[in-house]
């Protein structure tokens, strides 16, 4: 395992303190010793992205497209080495590491046919009138163009999806972005691996020296460091509200603040209405059993507040979702610091006025697992109660019981922005419940009906992103094809000369892409 910085098309190895992974599952460190990147690496590495945006941003999309082709390519190719380091580094089984990966390699070979097809960069054209009365209209041309070179925070509960060649990256270098990758430090063997994979797509493909680099830390250091350098033009952050909130703060200090596009957790709450828990209350429980335990509760979108009304199909419904918990095991969480936070903050919450443990599962933790747990309190204690609205990430949910209509709606009121809100009903009293329903579309980036959160489908019409603090910018996603657009700003060309205009504006359409031309969308 090589554990040197990776910097555009080099491995750099200056002399440092270097730092080891722990297997939260095998409990031993593993093999390989990981250079901590000096400062002389972080300014080589900001160097050369500047450099490379001056080619990369002018580079085809068919070219980006093949780069990212041969990225997913590239990690195919390591097969069992990638899959069996990411399971040691994380905890996480291997059908679970396998899917992840077919899902980051679907995502490359995604947003290798956005940067090909190319309508994202939002082309529209407006023609002269020259002899408009009373005044001439000028030529004026508008799309988004790259914003220069993009650091990836790799995430803690994703080694593939949302890591190394994670949707970020994909998005970024697809949009015309060089990425600059902190990675994660429990992950950095896998991170290794992916990065290497990532360099080698990038001089197969004839790739300028700088559209990528990887450097490796540990605390926050490094990443204060990556946030204030000028040359970085927009960060990307998949983690906690602590370290997130941490980052938009620093780039706003920054003699020129850049955007922090940060998805910094949520604890998606579940509408209980009352025909679905009188008709189907221990389906749902069961349901949900398996949504608050999938991943050891260790997904963003996992449903950590249940909400609904006291009586005799709540009190079903908790008693069947108490024995389900009951009978679910502990798992391996992904490290060590994540393991102590769950135990803390689920503490933290059974401690609370009014709160009841009602179910916990039967098996004792050991090591780094965490023990699934739901527990129970009424709506007046929660309103009144902060604390209880904080996330707890783990396989941990807690159940709101609210006296009446009134007090359920004051609820979903006190909600701060989440990343998804769920509404389990009959079709008729979804109808009837349509203003509490619309509070709660008004908190969240996605809103489900009869459905669990937990599993993010990667599409087009995909938005993963929510009021703060689910994330800093609710109008933005990073899954699905719009993620592209969080690497691009907006250029307008005035009576621009043909020849010097990008492709995408020119006259006759060359690039043949989806445009708007005098307010009309077409290929004109």
């Amino acid at each position: 395992m090589d554990g040197r910085n990776i910097i555009g098309i080099r491995k750099s190895g200056i002399p440092t303190k270097v730092i080891n992974v722990f297997s939260p599952s095998l409990q031993r460190i593993l093999d390989g010793s990981f250079n901590i990147a000096s400062d002389e690496e972080l300014e080589e590495a900001m160097q050369i992205a500047t450099s490379a945006f001056e080619t990369y941003k002018n580079v085809s999309g068919s070219k980006r497209a093949e780069f990212l082709n041969a990225i997913a390519d590239e990690i195919l190719a390591l097969d069992d080495v990638l899959v069996n380091r990411a399971m040691q580094e994380s905890g996480l089984p291997e059908g679970r590491i396998k899917g992840e990966r077919g899902r980051t390699v679907n995502q490359l070979r995604m947003f290798a046919k956005v940067a090909e097809e190319g309508s994202w960069v939002e082309a529209s054209i407006d023609q002269a009138i020259p002899d408009r009365q009373p005044f001439p209209k000028a030529d004026i041309r508008k799309m988004l163009r790259p914003l220069g070179p993009v650091v990836v925070f790799t995430a803690s509960n994703f080694p593939l999806a949302f890591s190394t060649a994670g949707g970020d990256t994909a998005s970024a270098l697809a949009a015309g972005c060089p990425v600059i990758v902190k990675a994660h430090e429990s992950h950095l063997g896998t991170n290794t691996h992916v990065a290497m994979a990532i360099q080698r797509a990038a001089e197969k493909t004839g790739m300028p020296d700088g559209v990528f680099s990887s450097l490796n830390g540990k605390g926050i250091e490094l990443g204060q460091k990556l946030v204030m350098h000028p040359a970085v033009k927009a960060i990307a952050f998949t983690g906690s509200l602590k370290g997130g909130k941490a980052i938009y703060d620093a780039s706003a200090k920054r003699k020129e603040p850049i955007p922090v596009f940060a998805e910094m957790g949520s604890i998606n709450p579940v509408l209980l209405l009352d025909q679905a828990l009188q008709n189907n209350g221990a389906n749902i429980a069961n349901q949900y059993a398996g949504s608050v335990t999938q991943g050891v509760g260790q997904f963003c979108t996992n449903p950590g507040l249940l909400v609904g009304k006291s009586g005799a199909a709540m009190d079903v419904f908790v008693s069947e979702l108490g024995k389900a918990i009951e009978g679910k095991k502990p798992e391996v969480m992904l490290n060590e610091g994540i393991c102590k936070n769950f135990e803390k903050n689920k503490n933290h919450h059974l401690a609370q006025e009014g709160v009841n443990l009602v179910g916990e599962s039967e098996t004792t933790a050991a090591g780094f697992q965490g023990r699934p747990s739901v527990a129970t309190v009424s709506g007046a204690d929660f309103i009144k109660n902060k604390d209880l609205k904080e996330e707890v990430f783990g396989p941990f949910s807690l159940v709101v019981q609210c006296a009446d209509d009134a007090e359920m709606q004051a609820v979903v009121e006190s909600f701060d922005g989440q990343l998804t809100g769920t509404v389990m009903g009959e079709n008729e009293e979804i109808i009837a419940n349509r203003k509490i329903i619309e509070t709660l579309q008004s908190k969240v980036g996605r809103i489900i009906f009869n459905g669990v959160p937990t599993g993010v489908e990667v599409c087009h019409s995909m938005h993963h992103g929510g009021p703060y603090p689910a994330t800093t910018d609710s109008r933005f996603t990073s899954v699905g094809t719009d993620a592209i657009k969080r690497f691009g700003r907006p250029v307008a060309f005035q009576s621009y000369l043909q020849e010097l205009l990008p492709e995408e504006l020119r006259d006759g359409n060359p690039a043949g892409i989806w445009r708007k031309m005098d307010g009309e969308f077409g290929k004109l």
